[in-house]
């Protein structure tokens, strides 16, 4: 187990500058999960933790030790990849086995580690299976119980769910949870998908075009988001943003309101807004009700299902709390 600090983190590719002076502490087994989307930087930052890709500016320092110039074999960390990277030819054990093979530990090790990994990861019935007579969720646990198997010090995850179907993804998610609390080591994930972030992490790291707009626990990200985008990118449906000239609201600072879809209200008179129904989803529980202002702006509510949802091309009136709305600068920034 080990503390792993991100101080000031850069990296360019040529003149092209995609990471810029990230600062991440992280604490002896804290599990934290780095979200964004495409491009925006996530999985370029781990694989400079993981010693994949050269450091342009500052550090990575493991338990306090600095790995900038140190090879990945030699800092103590493993790694789980997002297409598996099991050798096909290989039975599971074997496949499980191999790092500690090549790093000449004795037989009767490899054997009770690969067991104890085993046992703990449901596939003692498949350790002779090649990759190919495996399930997708059969393939990622043995991934993860390669990396077990060498009891590193840090765990890094580069999206691994993101090649499973939906359903299989929940459960992978819970067993990752519960893996990682079980072992208390230390962990970064990387993904793209909200969803996971917010219900694997102990504090997530919201990536925007290189940098780390909001690090926190995830309800703290969600209920209080900083920056416009992070606001907008956590959460679904996603924010609402409205200019404030149309909301009627008086700051010299804020040009964007935000408002959570489930924070909207239609109300039959005294509205904030009128607004014209384009559609509705209905979703069971609660439904969508998607509207449109005069100005273009869509604005979607999300009800209970057991209201009367109004009918398409109706004129609806809106409303929300104050206490519930978000105001942003100019520069994206939160200024209320």
């Amino acid at each position: 187990m080990a503390t792993v600090t991100i101080d000031k983190l850069k990296k360019s590719f040529g003149r092209t500058d995609v990471i810029h002076g990230v600062d991440i502490d992280i604490k002896d087994g804290e599990f934290i999960v780095i979200v964004g989307p495409s491009g925006c930087g996530k999985s370029t930052l781990l694989r400079m933790v993981a010693g994949l890709e050269t450091v342009t500016g500052g550090e990575v320092r493991i338990n306090g030790e600095r790995v900038n110039e140190k090879e990945p074999m030699d800092r103590d960390i493993a790694m789980v990849f997002q297409n598996y990277a099991l050798y096909p030819h290989m039975s599971v054990f074997d496949n499980m086995a191999y790092g500690l093979k090549i790093a000449g530990r004795p037989r009767s090790e490899i054997v009770e580690r690969v067991a104890s990994a085993a046992r703990l990861l449901q596939l003692e019935p498949y350790l002779k299976r090649r990759p190919r007579e495996l399930s997708g969720g059969q393939r990622q646990r043995v991934a993860m119980g390669r990396a077990i198997v060498r009891k590193p010090s840090v765990f890094l995850f580069d999206e691994p769910l993101s090649n499973l179907d939906a359903k299989l993804r929940v459960q992978m998610r819970l067993e990752i949870k519960q893996l990682q609390r079980r072992l208390g080591v230390t962990s970064l994930y990387v993904t793209h998908d909200q969803v996971e972030a917010m219900t694997l992490a102990d504090r997530m790291v919201v990536m925007n075009a290189g940098r780390a707009d909001q690090i926190g626990a995830p309800l703290d990200v969600y209920a209080n988001p900083q920056t416009e985008f992070v606001a907008g990118f956590i959460g679904s449906p996603p924010t609402n943003f409205i200019r404030v000239e149309h909301a009627d609201i008086n700051s010299a600072q804020a040009v964007t309101l935000g408002v959570r879809p489930e924070h909207v209200d239609i109300v039959s008179t005294d509205g904030r807004l009128t607004a014209t129904v384009l559609f509705t989803e209905a979703l069971g529980a609660e439904a969508l009700v998607h509207t449109r202002l005069d100005d273009g702006t869509n604005v979607t509510a999300r009800l209970s299902s057991s209201v009367d949802l109004p009918p398409e091309g109706a004129s609806v009136a809106l409303n929300w709390s104050q206490s519930d709305q978000m105001l942003f600068d100019g520069s994206g920034r939160r200024c209320h």
